[in-house]
């Protein structure tokens, strides 16, 4: 069975950092491209970033581009999401998915359960 897990979650100063990590189990997700999407409260699910398999290409949205920084460890069939200069309305809940179909338009196949990051203003 397909499972991937987030944590690392948390609350969180504004200008803050969190550092969010999603482990894969059951399948090995090293040959795929990986993403993190994330849903704010009455708000739709919209995509944070991608990965590359080999963690070579990175892609993002514009709403975190240069404070947020997607990696992963395929020995530990991992993927990790560090978030710096958090805004309160980065707050949401975050999901690993993966494999994903592209890194700019993805589709994904499984989807991690969530982990609330809350950031104060």
């Amino acid at each position: 069975q397909v499972q991937l897990v987030e944590s690392g979650g948390g609350l969180v100063q504004a200008g803050g950092s969190l550092r969010l990590s999603c482990g894969a189990s059951g399948r090995t997700f090293s040959n795929y491209a990986m993403g993190w999407f994330r849903q704010a409260p009455r708000k739709e699910r919209e995509f944070v970033g991608t990965i590359s398999w080999s963690g070579g290409r990175t892609y993002y949205a514009d709403s975190v581009k240069g404070r947020f920084t997607i990696s992963r460890d395929n020995a530990k069939n991992t993927v990790y999401l560090q978030m710096n200069s958090l805004k309160p309305e980065d707050t949401a809940v975050y999901y690993c998915a993966g494999p994903c179909s592209s890194l700019s338009s993805p589709s994904c196949d499984y989807w991690g359960q969530g982990t609330q990051v809350t950031v104060s203003s």
